[in-house]
């Protein structure tokens, strides 16, 4: 399993190729690579030329570090269909980028809407019908979020929806601070996503059922809102002995195809503390389960 951190924090205090010595500097031997103006933006094409591709490949050299993933955000299972079209476009400049980096992780969200979930499920596996034979004649390993406030939010239901693109090289992400929109159980959704989960965030937030759905209150009720944080851990309301516990169970910590991701951002301005912070206590719990 690799230990990475997601350098969002850093996105306005350092440029793009400052991120491999950052991520070094605090302790980290592997970045994930998240939506960034200069690489590849939220919604719209890489802006990464070859040029500037292989000046990230080189500083990640230089710094001693690797990107463990890409994360792309595209809309690939938008309901407009010219959206859709423009993104699997997109998604093969992604594909290559990554295949130009070295890197064979990349993980995603499904980026549709639920008020068009049946549309959205649609254009989702028209997508993939073009995507999957390149993902798996390069050697991804693709891994899709349930992101909240999209058409797939639950857990298992994603875990099913991904079933049916019957490809090995399609799995799951499981964000720990989305635990309390997916409806199960952290440990019900590990069991049953099994090895097709192969990467997860680790961001702590509190849970929006308690204190009778009142934890969190929106004007006017009843807003089609959907609350989360990125928040360190221990900070929120996440099980985190039971979310740890249940890795080691289906054998995601010890495999050589896992990605553990850091992703906190709530706190840039205790980025270097928080990022030290969360990679110690990570290494803790995962030290605490395995004995």
């Amino acid at each position: 399993m690799k230990i990475a951190l997601d350098p969002t924090p850093y996105h306005h205090s350092h440029s793009l190729l400052e991120f491999p010595k950052v991520v070094a500097d605090l302790g980290y031997k592997y970045m994930q690579m998240t939506p960034h103006p200069d690489f590849i933006p939220f919604y719209n094409h890489p802006k990464a030329d070859d040029e500037l591709v292989g000046q990230l490949k080189k500083a990640c050299t230089d710094a001693g570090i690797e990107i463990a993933s890409i994360l792309p955000v595209l809309r690939w299972s938008g309901p407009d269909e010219d959206a859709r079209e423009a993104a699997v476009r997109y998604w093969k400049r992604a594909i290559q980028i990554a295949v130009d980096l070295g890197v064979s992780t990349m993980n995603t969200e499904f980026s549709g809407r639920p008020e068009k979930a049946e549309e959205s499920e649609r254009a989702f596996y028209r997508s993939m019908e073009e995507l999957v034979p390149i993902i798996e004649r390069e050697g991804i390993d693709l891994l899709i979020d349930p992101h909240p406030d999209d058409f797939v939010e639950e857990g298992l239901a994603a875990i099913r929806v991904i079933r049916g693109v019957n490809s090995k090289n399609v799995g799951m992400v499981y964000v720990a601070s989305h635990s309390f929109h997916m409806k199960d159980s952290p440990l019900e959704i590990m069991r049953a996503a099994g090895d097709r989960l192969r990467l997860v965030h680790v961001a702590d937030t509190m849970d929006h059922h308690a204190s009778h759905g009142l934890r969190y209150i929106t004007n006017p009720p009843g807003n089609p809102v959907r609350v989360h944080q990125h928040l360190k851990v221990g900070d929120g309301d996440v099980n985190w002995d039971e979310f740890f516990g249940g890795l080691k169970e289906i054998g995601f910590l010890d495999r050589e195809d896992t990605v553990m991701v850091s992703s906190v951002f709530a706190e840039d301005e205790n980025a270097d503390e928080v990022s030290r912070y969360q990679l110690d206590t990570m290494k803790q719990y995962v030290q605490k389960v395995s004995v």
